[in-house]
């Protein structure tokens, strides 16, 4: 009979597994860190904005749909009006600002005047927009 040769197991397979493990645990934690990052920071000032866009972007469609009766411009004017009321509380670090203050309080006073005469048609939302547009843009140039 011929004797049998003992194999031993290869030193690369454990190394294999080893490295495979600590890719493994390397990546939980990676992602329990930026989740307890993530956590730690206030999501307001992001919303907000988030949803502030999303009404802008929604004017934008009813020009592009062609309906741009004040019943379908109230709704979205109205609800920017009222998150343009938390600008400064989203922002506190800039609230002493005055360049901030300026463009927080020239964004409602131009929502205001929009309110008070509703735009009629396509041409009066557009021209709506584009001053509500240039007035978001004069803040994010200057503090984003």
């Amino acid at each position: 009979m011929a004797s049998q040769e003992t194999r031993r197991p290869s030193s690369a397979a454990r190394y294999l597994f080893v490295l495979l493990a600590g890719l493994v645990i390397g990546a939980i934690c990676t992602v329990m860190l930026v989740r307890a990052l993530k956590a730690r920071s206030d999501p307001f000032p992001e919303a907000l904005m988030q949803v502030m866009a999303r009404q802008d972007r929604e004017l934008r469609a009813n020009v592009a749909a062609n309906r741009c009766t004040a019943n379908d411009a109230l709704p979205r004017l109205q609800s920017l009006r009222a998150m343009a009321n938390d600008v400064e509380t989203a922002f506190p670090g800039l609230r002493d600002d005055q360049r901030f203050a300026a463009a927080a309080s020239g964004l409602r006073a131009t929502l205001d005047a929009t309110l008070a005469a509703p735009p009629q048609d396509c041409a009066q939302l557009t021209a709506a927009v584009a001053r509500i547009g240039e007035d978001c843009k004069a803040c994010h140039r200057d503090f984003r």
